[in-house]
């Protein structure tokens, strides 16, 4: 199944270490648009738009610069205390571009980002619709059915699910059953990647 991507989408997840970022990657190679990590945590450690040029060869103009580069793996909120700084829902503005937006979130959608705001607050903010990210595995189905209920009470719009991992079919049935979203397939481990095996895990998987 085949996915129609808007031309402006944010990547979330069920949790973090999901798979986003390798999700961007793949839709990066392949709609050659621009990639923003409106909040980056961990930044000591490298970043995620670091990684994303590295492994695609994109040039720079294809990459927007974080709004928040927090020094410390961990939550945003907390990595934003420990930074002494406060992250502010009115400093995020989506950037000019000409082709596809790919906004990747921090953690799950449930992740906080200050005292009241949270990643669905930030998506609410950007009036993105979202491609939700979500393991293949036991617990799945849990993770990715409330996820999509509370993106639903929210009103955000969901373009589709991603699961990343070893293919389940029958998860991935029951996911597109109850949460009557598209699943345009699984993501299998790709291991060490690059440009080549990128785009041609786009053709496979979103084209």
């Amino acid at each position: 199944m085949t996915l129609a991507l808007p031309k402006q989408f944010f990547i979330a997840g069920t949790d973090t270490g999901i798979g986003k970022t390798m999700t961007a990657a793949i839709l990066m190679a392949g709609l050659k648009g621009t990639y923003w990590k409106p909040v980056q945590s961990g930044h000591a450690q490298g970043s995620d738009t670091g990684w994303i040029k590295r492994v695609t060869g994109l040039a720079q103009r294809h990459f927007h610069p974080e709004t928040y580069r927090l020094s410390r793996p961990l939550s945003p909120r907390a990595a934003a205390r420990a930074d002494g700084v406060c992250i502010d829902l009115e400093a995020f503005a989506l950037p000019e571009c000409t082709g596809s937006l790919i906004v990747e979130g921090a953690g799950g959608i449930m992740v906080p980002l200050n005292e009241k705001a949270m990643i669905t607050d930030l998506i609410k903010h950007l009036d993105l619709p979202v491609l939700l990210v979500a393991k293949s595995g036991l617990g799945t189905i849990n993770h990715t059915l409330l996820s999509l209920e509370h993106l639903k009470r929210r009103e955000i719009d969901v373009a589709g699910v991603v699961l990343n991992g070893e293919p389940n079919p029958e998860n991935r049935q029951a996911i597109a059953c109850y949460g009557k979203v598209p699943l345009p397939a699984e993501i299998p481990p790709l291991g060490r990647v690059n440009a080549k095996i990128l785009a041609q895990s786009f053709q496979q998987f979103f084209q």
